[in-house]
């Protein structure tokens, strides 16, 4: 395979196995997007390639487990409340208005942010699926999409939950997994939850998801009272899914904040993964997920932002802060978690966790998600020593030092600026939408 271009950096952080910090870096992407070749320079091969020497340091893209990016229209709206008078008073009458237009204008503005922090690809549950999709590629950026499901009031203007899942199926069937080829797009089912489906929903959407190898992406166990009722029937929400044999399969369970140690147990034995949101947690005053007992019992645990209406800022370096620091004040242990395991949450354990094997990591055979830092900045003062310039990545530097991302080796991140799309058009286009919302809200009172 021909090698299209060459990234040089003087550090490298790989993200693989044993967190190597690899100085003096070459990166090789070829003519179809993935890494042809990774190492340091002096064992790399000849090449004719154009070379693009980088400041600074080179890692993965960041992999966002679980967002509703479109929700940036909806940013700050309800966000003193909490999380069932939030959905339910004021987040989905707002949805309710929405057309596939304004999805598509705030999925298109969603991904220019996670793009400008370095963040190249984003487990993804709403509705409008076309939009979604076309705003991904507009922004250059990647996705999972998992359409969302649900049967609860209002939302049947979309369709019941069986012709919403079988949407999800007709468009596997017909285009593939990966619709375009491209490993832009992937597509899974996004059935919202236990407490908004009927009984035996889940189970008929995972057994669908199975059947096509896909994702299943839901939300589980966020609050004490969005299910209260199930727990007190089933004893759990996971101890229901399994009994009902929802649990087979790829299953990504979000929040996941109230577990207890049969539930931990359950997705071990299920390999079913967290996708952790400690932000949106906290702002909605969920609770905080049981991070470093899900890890010990080897559940594999990604980090997510959730929706910027929740979550707000889509930074998913704040998010791998905070899971950082609320695991150590929960086990008053400052060595309870270091700056690589965190890292790591957020590039090849995400990518784990979402059962992508060509994520996460810079190394030959993967898509060239790349990500570039810069180093030149107080947040560094000794980046010539491994673990003190990794330490100052994760707790001082972060999003604000990343400078260009290239997604399957195309550059979509130049200066902190997108190049696929106008990101001042974006904010315009959001705002207005946002202002018919305000205006039609305050109408009805």
């Amino acid at each position: 395979m021909a090698v299209l271009q060459r990234l040089t950096a003087p550090v490298a952080l790989s993200c693989a196995p044993g967190f190597p910090v690899v100085r003096d870096a070459v990166l090789d992407v070829d003519e179809n997007g993935t890494i042809a070749w990774f190492g340091p320079a002096t064992a790399a091969p000849a090449t004719d390639a154009v070379v693009r020497p980088l400041p600074g340091l080179i890692m993965p893209g960041l992999v966002n487990t679980h967002c509703h990016t479109p929700m940036s229209l909806l940013r700050g709206m309800g966000g003193d409340l909490p999380l069932m008078p939030w959905l339910t008073d004021v987040m989905w009458p707002a949805e309710a208005l929405l057309t596939e237009s304004d999805v598509h204008a705030g999925m298109l503005a969603g991904c220019l942010d996670l793009l400008r922090t370095g963040c190249t690809t984003s487990v993804e549950m709403y509705f409008f699926t076309d939009a979604l999709t076309d705003a991904v590629r507009t922004a250059g950026s990647r996705a999972v999409l998992t359409p969302g499901i649900i049967a609860a009031p209002g939302w049947d203007r979309l369709g019941s939950w069986e012709q919403m899942r079988d949407d999800v199926s007709a468009r596997i069937d017909a285009h593939g997994l990966f619709p375009g080829g491209d490993g832009r797009i992937e597509l899974g089912y996004g059935p919202h939850s236990a407490y908004t489906l009927p009984p035996g929903a889940l189970a008929s959407i995972s057994e669908h998801a199975r059947e096509r190898g896909a994702l299943v992406h839901t939300h589980v166990a966020e609050s004490r009272g969005e299910d209260a009722h199930l727990r007190d029937e089933h004893g759990s929400v996971p101890a229901m899914l399994d009994a009902g044999g929802a649990l087979g399969g790829r299953i990504l369970a979000a929040h996941s904040v109230h577990l207890s140690d049969a539930d931990i147990a359950t997705y071990a034995r299920h390999g079913v993964a967290v996708a952790h949101c400690p932000g949106s947690n906290a702002k909605l005053a969920a609770g905080t997920a049981r991070l470093l007992d899900l890890r010990r019992a080897g559940v594999p645990v990604g980090l997510g932002t959730d929706g910027p209406a929740s979550g707000d800022d889509l930074d998913l370096w704040h998010q791998a802060r905070l899971a950082g620091l609320l695991a150590r004040i929960g086990a008053d242990d400052a060595a309870a978690i270091t700056a690589a395991e965190v890292l790591l949450m957020g590039t090849a354990d995400a990518a784990a966790a979402i059962g992508r094997d060509d994520l996460g990591v810079l190394e030959a055979g993967r898509q060239a998600d790349v990500v570039h830092v810069d180093t030149d900045d107080s947040a560094f003062v000794a980046p010539e020593d491994d673990a003190q310039l990794v330490s100052n990545l994760v707790w001082a530097g972060g999003s604000r030092l990343v400078r260009d991302v290239w997604v399957g080796g195309e550059q979509v991140v130049a200066g902190g600026e997108p190049t696929m799309a106008d990101r001042r058009e974006s904010l315009t286009a959001v705002r207005a939408v946002s202002a018919r919302l305000r205006k039609a809200l305050a109408a009805d009172g």
